[in-house]
């Protein structure tokens, strides 16, 4: 932190514009607080029930009692760590000396901005909360007698916690925003009270993620030239545009998740999939999912097989002519690919030639950091929830629960920007389509989460019936290719891996860098993040990774080198129209206007 002359001397430092502006951001606050208040007293307030994390936090601190000696160990480690950083701070005062930062904090996102460790009272307290951060987190880790899911949840609650008191979180403990408040005489402040005022709505706040009003679908994304060749009331079918004279005679159709929206395989012309698929002589067809309301609240699973994929499929075949056609899925919608396989396998319906899986889980015995939110109370609560709601769950309610899951990089670092040094959201088409939410019916959504995340039963042979078909996941010798992310916290890589080993013909395996989204949406032409392979699949996932080779560049190539076995000889490009579907309108089409 400069010093006051400094400051004066680079912003034009005034005390009465700074009197002035702290004067208005308050008188701001007090009319969020007063907006707050009344919305919340007006609405039902109904949420998704506590009491597991209740009973989990109860049970952690009963392991605690029964577990002195590590909470002492933990304790003398905290009174060590402080003692050493105020003699530290004794020293530097004395100018003999300078206090101890641990290794972690030049890592530490939330306090890379210089100020942390140039101003001695904002290194103070970064260090000491990271002293803190660490003695709690070390406390979670006693959990004798606790059921894995209840210990979890207790550390997913005390790891929020101890997040949210994090210095950088708070005007009045950031440096960053101190340097803002003397170099703008306080707008900072008036800025951020009125983006609160903004994203404060109905009730809730919806913190901006990114500039809503820089893109526009089917003007900045979603943009690959295409028709709507088929349109039920669960989907609209695209058609894209050919690109090259010949194409592979067999086509693609790629199944999206519908807690999303499609456009995430076809952002901008620079990392879309799906305009990269079309240059590689592909005939893509995208389902584009209807964004479901209270009519369609008893949509059942069995209807996004029937008139979802297998719909589509009959619809992909009277465009082309193709009886066969290679099937490429990504997360949700790979659950249903896979169930969809699996059903066609035991009406002896082989029409898939291979089948893609991006980031999907099928086996979902570890389904990762998002189990904290389920369990029979959980899911039980979640049901009445969509129940008051009309008969659905709105995209915001699950957008929240992912983003807990990595609060400081999903809901502090844009508190801090927006809120509190008053900067205005950036353009960012990844951080747009995750704002664009989706809602999920009722029925559909129920059996979801029972029949596969709590009970596991569409790794079970038999263990589920789709369309009264009992279907077997082992029993399918399609050829199929998982793609999965090392850091993906939505779909585990090595849970991703136990699916890929329930097939039964061949299987590639490819572990890309990076995240749930990031490392999917990886193209060749940006060079960003390699891969791992490894063709045996015998081993468990360590075993997998211990034997696999990094290959640098995006996973998208060797995909391709992957399905070109699959796609037959070239045949002339096929527009949309040409086959027994006409072109109903163009792409991105209407179903993905639709807002929750």
């Amino acid at each position: 932190m400069g010093t006051p002359a400094q400051t004066q001397a680079a912003g034009h430092f005034s005390p009465v514009a700074l009197q002035a502006n702290l004067l208005k951001a308050t008188l701001l606050w007090k009319q969020f607080c007063s907006r707050m208040i009344a919305d919340y007293l007006q609405g039902d307030n109904q949420t998704v029930s506590n009491e597991a994390f209740t009973r989990a936090v109860s049970q952690w601190v009963a392991s605690l009692a029964a577990n002195p000696v590590p909470v002492f160990q933990a304790g003398v480690n905290y009174l060590t760590n402080q003692t050493q950083l105020w003699q530290g701070m004794a020293a530097r005062m004395a100018g003999v000396g300078d206090f101890p930062l641990s290794l972690h904090s030049s890592r530490d996102r939330r306090f890379k901005d210089e100020a942390w460790q140039s101003n001695p009272l904002g290194a103070i307290m970064m260090q000491s909360y990271l002293n803190f951060a660490d003695y709690w987190k070390s406390l979670t880790q006693v959990q004798d007698g606790m059921a894995e899911n209840d210990a979890e949840k207790a550390r997913f609650l005390i790891n929020t916690m101890v997040d949210a008191l994090a210095p950088n979180n708070y005007a009045i403990t950031n440096p960053e925003v101190w340097n803002a408040v003397l170099a703008s005489n306080g707008e900072n402040l008036v800025k951020g009270m009125e983006n609160l005022l903004q994203d404060f709505q109905q009730g809730e706040l919806r913190i901006r993620m990114t500039d809503t009003e820089a893109f526009e679908v089917g003007r900045d994304i979603a943009t690959t030239p295409g028709q709507v060749v088929f349109c039920n009331e669960l989907l609209e079918l695209i058609q894209y545009n050919p690109s090259t004279p010949d194409v592979h005679k067999t086509p693609l159709l790629i199944v999206p998740p519908w807690i999303n929206k499609y456009y995430i395989l076809d952002l901008r012309e620079k990392n879309s999939f799906v305009r990269w698929a079309v240059e590689q002589g592909h005939t893509v067809f995208m389902i584009s999912w209807k964004n479901p309301g209270s009519d369609q609240k008893d949509l059942s699973f069995d209807d996004y097989l029937k008139s979802g994929t297998l719909a589509a499929m009959d619809a992909v075949e009277k465009a082309t002519g193709e009886r066969e056609l290679n099937l490429a899925a990504y997360c949700l919608g790979g659950t249903l690919a896979a169930a969809t396989l699996a059903y066609l396998n035991a009406r002896n319906d082989q029409r898939v030639k291979s089948a893609t899986f991006f980031t999907t889980l099928i086996d979902f015995s570890e389904p990762g950091e998002i189990g904290v939110f389920l369990d029979e109370q959980q899911v039980s609560a979640l049901e009445k929830l969509m129940e008051a709601n009309g008969g659905y769950l709105d995209g915001k309610n699950m957008g929240a629960a992912f983003n807990m899951l990595r609060a400081n990089d999903l809901i502090w670092s844009f508190f801090v920007n927006l809120y509190l040094l008053g900067k205005e959201p950036v353009p960012f088409d990844l951080l747009y389509w995750n704002s664009d939410s989706t809602r999920m019916p009722a029925a559909m959504h129920s059996f979801y989460l029972r029949n596969m995340y709590l009970n596991n039963c569409l790794q079970e042979p038999g263990g589920i019936t789709l369309l009264n078909t009992p279907i077997d996941i082992s029993a399918v010798q399609t050829p199929v290719y998982f793609v999965s992310a090392r850091d993906d916290h939505i779909a585990p890589w090595k849970t991703t891996y136990l699916g890929a080993q329930l097939f039964a013909g061949p299987r590639r395996f490819v572990l890309g860098e990076s995240g749930h989204i990031a490392g999917i949406v990886n193209p060749p032409s940006a060079n960003k993040y390699g891969h791992w392979v490894n063709d045996d699949l015998s081993g468990d996932a360590d075993d997998w990774f211990a034997g696999a080779g990094r290959v640098d560049g995006s996973w998208w190539l060797d995909w391709d080198q992957w399905v070109k076995q699959y796609e037959g000889e070239p045949v002339e490009a096929r527009k949309p129209g040409d086959g027994a579907l006409k072109s109903l309108y163009p792409a991105p089409g209407t179903y993905v206007l639709e807002k929750s």
